[in-house]
């Protein structure tokens, strides 16, 4: 017995630097982008033939028009591929079957354009596409493109209590787990070198606004109500101290990852950054808040 084919519960499009992407959000919560939309985008349209031929393929062994040609393989990595290669089919309002894919994949296609660019894979024409990926990449830079979908589907006005429990029951540990490493101490030294604090790597004792900055540039980067979570189940002692960690909280296989990868790319800005202020206007462009709410109140040093 197979599964049900899901139905799109609530629909948009999106407007990216002037380029439409029709989208949904399924009843099974899936974020999708209507192929053909996207394609259009980014120029790459495919003759009638190709999208008969594509919507036949029972084995979902074709890759999309706009990532199947020969000059991309090289830019097109495994994870990417099996996501192409299986499309999301739903039932739309019109109660026809349509195509998507998954909407978090769209990063990673401009990425495949604008990697082949840089790489010099691509004559003049091709690199057409790639200045459009470019510029559908700068538009969602701004916001998460799973914001986006909700935004225009209006799904974030009516998403309940029970989207955020899957998200804690994802990232917050049933339990506390034991202690380990999880902050490298370049993520530190990067952040005392901008601050122009003196950084000790045998020293524990560190300025009271470190925890600050670690709770603005890493915890509320993850999704939202992570870390008041955390805060919930590691409060504040009396004397103004937590029992533990706050990552002693977050789960093995998702959260810790999450927190991994994040760390790790804030660090690469700390690095490349020779001040503060610079890391600050590169992080926020890199990390932009769902709602815009103007500087971070640390630009300059607390006393």
């Amino acid at each position: 017995m197979t599964d049900a084919i899901p139905k799109a519960k609530y629909i948009g499009k999106l407007n990216l630097g002037g380029y439409e992407i029709s989208c949904a959000v399924l009843d099974n919560g899936k974020r999708v982008l209507v192929e053909r939309t996207m394609a259009n985008a980014l120029g790459k349209k495919g003759s009638g033939a190709y999208w008969q031929r594509k919507k036949g393929d029972k084995k979902g062994a074709f890759l999309p028009e706009y990532v199947s040609a020969r000059y991309l393989e090289n830019f097109v990595n495994t994870d990417l591929k099996k996501k192409l290669e299986k499309p999301v089919q739903y039932i739309n309002k019109n109660r026809r079957l349509t195509t998507g894919v998954d909407a978090t994949v769209l990063p990673d296609i401009c990425d495949v354009w604008i990697t082949a660019k840089e790489k010099g894979a691509l004559d003049e024409k091709q690199s057409k596409t790639a200045a459009r990926a470019y510029i559908l990449m700068k538009a969602f830079a701004t916001v998460g493109i799973i914001a986006l979908v909700d935004e225009v589907t209006g799904y974030q006005e009516v998403r309940d209590r029970d989207e955020l429990n899957r998200i804690l029951e994802a990232y917050i540990a049933k339990e506390l787990l034991p202690w380990t490493k999880r902050f490298p101490d370049e993520f530190y030294q990067q952040m005392f070198r901008l601050r122009g604090w003196i950084y000790s790597p045998l020293s524990i004792k560190r300025p009271q606004y470190v925890g600050k900055l670690t709770n603005e540039i890493i915890y509320e980067k993850l999704p939202p109500g992570i870390l008041n979570e955390l805060r919930r189940k590691n409060p504040r002692t009396p004397k103004g101290h937590r029992k533990h960690r706050h990552h002693q909280f977050l789960t093995l296989d998702i959260g810790d990852p999450h927190l991994e990868k994040h760390l790790a790319s804030v660090t690469t800005l700390m690095r490349a950054s020779p001040n503060w202020a610079t890391f600050n206007r590169l992080f926020q462009r890199a990390f932009p808040p769902a709602v815009q709410q103007g500087e971070f109140p640390f630009d300059e040093l607390e006393e």
